[in-house]
């Protein structure tokens, strides 16, 4: 899983920077080909020459390489990397990455990275708690980054094991899952909803929601990158899809998005119906500007076509389906309910009561909740959460 693989490891002034070596050595070992870019406090803490030994490449730390001219490019290291280790990450290089502000090597190469960057936060257990700290590891999550933690113990507080880096044979195993898992939906084909719908009450007014379009996208992406023929049925949205792998079908009312929904569901293995489509429409459009003649308007509305329930009627014994929920109450159970009226496998749940969830936001916490369990995760970036429910997905196809 790791053969061949280009890693750029980047290793901060943390007293947990002996461990990079040890990481070193197990990367190596795996096959992947690793070049370190280290800051310069970071050498305190650790002699280049011992991590250049392990390599058979120069460790990388300043912008310039000698007095001659000739620099070190972070553009050609974020292009050449399959994926970017930041371990240990202290306090300081965390807030530096968070903010932009590009005052070493090693922050300007992780600000052009194109590839998935993976940070070990390595500090006091105070440094960690501080509210500045979380909130910095916050906007790296949002930005797609992924945060490796040690995990608490069973029996122990839930602050045991904050802030320490996490050992290297477990941040190798979280590698190779992210590599393995490229593959893993190689041959299905997955239909995805995703943003809101707009029902037309005139030429220039709709009813409509809030619904962005980004948690959808983030789906669509994740199962591309993963191997799958994505067909993704957007409502009106400004983002744009970057994977070859995803065919794009435009819609805008709930009647259009039930039309494509339904005949892509067809030929798919799963269908991801992560839109906010509207529940009612109204009973007639205006084929005119309403103008204000009188003090009050009436709108008939009437009911949309409820696509989850009918895609969950027509699922087949090998198809597999996948809903959302968004409550504002009695969250849990509405969403059970759900999951058993239109036949899902497993639905998701967002709590508009959980700050930095739900519409807009590049983050999201959701509960997962299948016929068994519910799986409650924390407060991610959209991209992160979009793994979780793609990994659940896998172990039912």
């Amino acid at each position: 899983m790791m053969k061949g693989k280009k890693i750029v490891l980047g290793i901060t002034g943390s007293i947990a920077a002996y461990k990079a070596a040890v990481l070193t050595r197990g990367l190596i070992k795996k096959g992947a080909e690793v070049q370190i870019v280290i800051t310069p406090a970071g050498k305190e803490f650790i002699t280049p020459i011992t991590l250049s030994a392990l390599t058979s490449k120069p460790v990388i730390s300043e912008f310039f390489s000698q007095r001659d001219g000739t620099w070190h490019s972070h553009v050609d290291l974020g292009l050449w990397a399959d994926a970017m280790v930041i371990a240990p990450a202290t306090a300081s290089t965390i807030g530096k990455m968070a903010h932009g502000i590009a005052d070493n090597m090693l922050v300007t190469t992780y600000l052009s990275m194109k590839a998935p960057v993976f940070i070990a936060p390595a500090m006091d257990l105070d440094m960690f708690a501080h509210p500045s700290t979380q909130h910095n590891l916050d906007i790296l999550r949002s930005y797609g980054n992924h945060i490796i933690e040690p995990a608490a113990g069973e029996l122990a507080s839930h602050l045991v094991g904050k802030g320490r880096m996490e050992e290297p044979e477990k941040i190798i195993e979280v590698l190779e899952r992210f590599f393995a898992g490229k593959e893993d939906l190689k041959g299905r084909k997955v239909m995805i909803t995703a943003g809101p719908t707009y029902e037309k009450i005139d030429p220039v007014r709709f009813i409509g929601n809030y619904s962005s379009g980004k948690m959808g996208y983030a789906l669509a992406e994740v199962c591309a990158g993963r191997g799958a023929e994505v067909t993704l049925v957007s409502g009106p949205v400004s983002l744009q899809v970057h994977h070859p792998n995803i065919h794009r079908i435009n819609v805008e009312s709930a009647e259009e998005m039930y039309q494509a929904a339904t005949a892509a569901y067809a030929d798919a293995d799963a269908g991801i119906l992560c839109a906010a489509v509207a529940d009612f429409t109204p009973e007639c459009t205006a084929d005119h500007k309403i103008k204000r003649e009188k003090e009050d308007l009436v709108l008939r509305l009437k009911p949309t076509h409820d696509i989850a329930a009918a895609l969950g009627k027509s699922k087949r014994e090998n198809q597999r389906l996948v809903g959302f929920a968004l409550e504002t109450n009695d969250e849990v159970a509405h969403a059970q309910d759900k999951l058993a009226r239109k036949n899902l496998d497993f639905i998701v749940l967002n709590s508009l009561n959980d700050k930095g969830a739900g519409f807009r936001c590049d983050t999201n916490k959701i509960t997962i909740i299948d016929r068994q369990n519910a799986s409650t995760y924390p407060l991610k970036s959209k991209k992160e959460v979009a793994e979780d429910i793609i990994d659940k997905l896998v172990t039912l196809l």
